[in-house]
């Protein structure tokens, strides 16, 4: 089931850091790394049951306190890593709101059965002929 992507922009929050590795004097001068925030039980674009259904799937991404936490520095821009971090987080997000079907369970046919049976038997029938006799 498909729903349409919830846009919950207003909701979020952003910090700054250094990015951390090689860059040279960009790196260690200029703050491009975005973490993007955001409370999951504070929200009022979801219902409750999509709120647990989300909580539920992102657990491991949620801290203690509730927050959804997502750092990029992709980028060599502020901007361009704050684009590409609300993007990620909205698809993360949207994607966590996806159920799967149920499955139906499902027995062999009686063809199916008999096709697996005679097969046993003859590997049965085959190995029997192997053993050596006096």
């Amino acid at each position: 089931m498909l729903k349409k992507m919830k846009d919950f922009t207003r909701e979020l929050s952003f910090k700054t850091s250094r990015s951390s590795g090689a860059g040279g004097q960009n790196v260690n001068k200029v703050e491009t790394s975005v973490t993007v925030m955001w409370p999951v039980s504070e929200t009022k674009m979801f219902s409750a049951e999509d709120i647990e259904l989300i909580k539920d799937k992102l657990r491991n991404r949620i801290n203690a306190e509730g927050v959804l936490q997502l750092t990029v520095s992709e980028s060599r821009t502020q901007l361009q890593n704050k684009k590409i971090a609300v993007q990620k987080l909205l698809e993360l997000v949207n994607r966590s709101l996806v159920r799967q079907k149920p499955r139906k369970a499902t027995k062999p046919s009686k063809r199916q059965i008999e096709k697996r049976i005679q097969a046993k038997k003859q590997i049965s029938e085959k190995k029997e002929q192997r053993k050596f006799r006096f």
